[in-house]
């Protein structure tokens, strides 16, 4: 699966205020692994930067003047993200802004070229309820270093983001066992277990022998209900069935 990290940087909150896109950065994962084929733009918006957004990203109005419009970058972004599922952190917000930099130029809405969206904040609040998940809250949950993010930046964003997200499904790769949740400010606190090391260990003829006789025990005091005899039987196991431990 291709998978694209995105983050934009803006002039001002509202899109509805006539606010741009200043900057856009992203960075490539195929199969969960950073291909280093990323994607970095500023964009001159035609308009000046809010002051509040200019104090978030301090990227000025007088060094953006020679940059290209976003009609001059939107055929090479869009066939950039073509196809690919994005990761967005507070996806809405981004995604409001692209969408109207699309319309502007006569382009679909943005998920129209894309095969999806996740939300990472979304993802965040519902691993860390009540908590704190901005993406320098999840840097220190994460223990990821973010120490050269004096102001924001679309490019380093996303290159954060990208570890934070790889961190926070890593139980997709490995056997999440967690024996201590950490309630404090510096997250959780897991002990995993890579699935080569898990230990299979199979039941022997004896022991499955003694497993069907319980079997025939529950199924009599049931009346011919057992829920196990009820069930399909799985594929074989060459003389016994595997259990994890």
């Amino acid at each position: 699966m291709r998978q694209i990290v995105l983050d934009t940087e803006t002039t001002g909150l509202e899109v509805r205020s006539g606010n741009r896109i200043l900057e856009i950065g992203c960075v490539e994962m195929n199969h969960r692994q950073l291909t280093g084929n990323n994607l970095h733009f500023y964009i001159n918006p035609g308009r000046e930067s809010e002051e509040g957004a200019l104090n978030v990203h301090g990227i000025t109005s007088d060094f953006l003047k020679d940059k290209p419009k976003f009609a001059d970058i939107a055929e090479a972004f869009r066939d950039y993200i073509n196809g690919a599922e994005i990761i967005i952190h507070n996806a809405a917000f981004d995604i409001a802004f692209l969408d109207e930099e699309f319309r502007l130029i006569g382009y679909p809405k943005f998920e129209e070229h894309v095969y999806g969206v996740i939300d990472s904040l979304k993802m965040a609040r519902e691993l860390h309820p009540g908590r704190r998940n901005s993406l320098d809250a999840l840097c220190e949950r994460y223990e990821i270093s973010n120490a050269h993010r004096v102001l924001h930046g679309a490019l380093l964003d996303s290159e954060l983001l990208a570890e934070v997200y790889l961190a926070m499904t890593r139980g997709q790769n490995t056997l999440s066992m967690s024996i201590e949740e950490d309630s404090d400010e510096n997250g959780n606190t897991l002990v995993l277990a890579p699935l080569e090391d898990v230990i299979v260990r199979y039941a022997t003829t004896e022991e499955m022998a003694e497993h069907e006789e319980v079997l025939k025990a529950i199924d009599k005091a049931s009346k011919g209900n057992c829920v196990w005899n009820q069930l399909t039987a799985p594929p074989e196991v060459e003389n016994s069935t595997a259990s994890l431990i």
